[in-house]
């Protein structure tokens, strides 16, 4: 396995910083699967590679710290 898949369960706090009304329906998914429900809320995820693509995909209306 390589190193990004193997992160010992490195955490990341997410937060929604944009407003979610008029964005895509797939973008409102991501941000949605991702636990956040309000602008300002911050939940704290795994660093996974599936949880990555949905950061990626909603970068612009999120900011990303390392836990």
């Amino acid at each position: 396995m390589s190193e990004q898949t193997q992160n010992n369960g490195n955490k990341l706090a997410v937060t929604l910083t944009r407003s979610m009304y008029g964005r895509l329906k797939n973008h409102r998914a991501c941000v949605r699967g991702l636990g956040l429900r309000r602008l300002n809320h911050t939940v704290m995820v795994e660093d996974t590679p599936s949880n990555r693509g949905m950061i990626n995909t909603v970068a612009y209306m999120l900011r990303v710290e390392e836990a």
